[in-house]
């Protein structure tokens, strides 16, 4: 399993997560939109385990965190991150934030 991680430094850390093949694109359905965007999500490629250290250790450092695709989905959740029951679909597309 291979994701993508990007880190933009606000007041906190934002922490992207992406599955590679979606970056670049948009989804839409109904009212809802949701513009992957290379300039958010295009980062360095992280496989299952050091993803996962790098998600707890951002979530040690107080970081906000934004995961598209069932990847990234599964890791946000198994690194104790996002919880499935908040996960919105978006064109048969994951996404969910982490607010912590």
């Amino acid at each position: 399993m291979i994701v993508l991680i990007k880190v933009h430094e606000h007041y906190r850390k934002v922490v992207a997560v992406c599955d590679p093949e979606l970056v670049g694109k948009k989804f839409e359905q109904d009212n809802l939109q949701l513009n992957v965007s290379e300039f958010f999500y295009q980062g360095k490629e992280y496989n299952e385990e050091k993803a996962l250290k790098f998600l707890e250790a951002a979530r040690q450092d107080d970081a906000c965190f934004n995961f598209v695709g069932k990847n990234a989905i599964e890791l946000g959740a198994k690194a104790g991150v996002i919880s499935k029951k908040c996960v919105l679909i978006v064109q048969g597309v994951p996404h969910a934030l982490g607010l912590l």
